[in-house]
């Protein structure tokens, strides 16, 4: 689990509660302070390593890219990297003034293991192929950098088993909330029909006269399954393709297609996607419980991100213009890389094309 911090931005003069901002300090969080220099450090580190920057790039989609010119990360790669340590640095600050809690050695290699679990786990969901194990990235940062990570990965653990909204990964728990939610495991086998725009207005008539589903995806559907009546397979809770399946039938009777499709993509063009499920069967739970375990961990991440929002906006952060702005977004308080001008802002459009790229190493 990522980070739980801030948008309380406190104008210092002279020392205050929350200490001295220096104008070599890159980052500072509650009183607590990186340089400049550290921070530099670490987005070289990134830049320089294909490995960490990939496992990175997992935890932060398509932030970590390039600069404009060797060992470099865009402007957006390096308020990325500054937002994880804002983050780190309040949770630190609230678990240890708010919780009274340190992290025991034994909870740092803990955290150490499972920190290299979610980058390996980041990686793989988000399909990229890391040169090199998340064992080696780790290896890569600087040794400031890696402390800070382990540390930040062992409170916000902490500070998740404290959250009442939470659920441990208990094997009672797992029990019991399967129990609660079996009808969310069925085996679910399904009919499909992929529909021409053209033919949406034809296709809503035909069902609503009552054509049966069958007939339908036979009449209407350009997937192949259109010759066994639209039948496409059953999926069991341990298919791969599971959650879209259940979220595509979620709300629709057996031996019914929804009243509105799913868009889908295909060689530039959109078709409407027809799903209805035509035959459910309760799973036990050794086989739903890989499905069981995500959904918790879906649950608890939904908790853990209202926790860090309410965390960021009660900090106080400062952060050095060259690595990003401290604002708000739409999705709460982060780092965000700064908005490049727009050519009616300036007298010579083509001195845009000239511009130094930001360089950070």
């Amino acid at each position: 689990m990522r980070r739980l911090v801030a948008l309380l931005i406190v104008a210092l003069v002279g020392a205050g509660s929350f200490g001295v901002w220096s104008a070599r300090s890159g980052v500072s969080v509650d009183g607590a302070q990186i340089s400049s220099s550290a921070v530099r450090a670490e987005l070289a580190a990134i830049a320089s390593s294909p490995t960490l920057d990939c496992f990175l790039s997992a935890l932060s989609p398509a932030t970590f890219t390039s600069g404009g010119g060797g060992s470099s990360l865009s402007a957006s790669g390096a308020a990325a990297w500054t937002g994880l340590r804002v983050e780190g640095l309040a949770i630190d600050h609230y678990v240890t003034t708010r919780l009274h809690h340190t992290p025991s050695a034994s909870e740092l290699a803990q955290a150490k293991d499972s920190l290299l679990g979610e980058l390996t786990q980041a990686a793989a969901a988000n399909r990229l192929n890391c040169p090199g194990t998340a064992a080696q990235a780790l290896a890569a940062m600087t040794p400031e950098m890696r402390s800070a990570e382990v540390r930040a990965q062992a409170e916000s653990t902490y500070l998740l088993s404290r959250l009442n909204s939470t659920i441990a990964l208990t094997s009672a728990n797992i029990q019991a909330f399967y129990q609660s939610h079996r009808a969310d495991y069925d085996t679910i086998c399904v009919s499909v029909a992929v529909v021409r725009p053209s033919e949406l207005s034809a296709f809503a008539q035909a069902q609503k006269a009552g054509m049966s589903v069958a007939n339908l995806a036979r009449k209407f559907s350009l997937d192949p399954s259109k010759t066994k009546g639209g039948a496409y397979g059953c999926f069991a809770p341990n298919s791969s393709a599971y959650s879209a399946v259940r979220a595509d039938t979620a709300g629709t009777a057996i031996n019914e297609f929804p009243a509105s499709p799913r868009a889908l993509q295909s060689n530039g063009t959109t078709y409407a996607l027809y799903v209805a499920p035509t035959k459910r069967t309760p799973s036990t739970l050794a086989s739903a419980e890989g499905a069981v375990i995500t959904d918790i961990q879906s649950l608890n991440a939904s908790a853990a991100n209202v926790a860090k929002t309410t965390i960021l906006e009660q900090a106080a952060v400062r952060v050095d213009p060259a690595f990003g702005t401290w604002s708000v977004t739409s999705s709460g308080p982060a780092v965000v890389a700064p908005s490049a001008p727009s050519a009616s802002d300036v007298n010579s459009a083509s001195l845009l094309t000239t511009a130094p790229t930001s360089f950070y190493q």
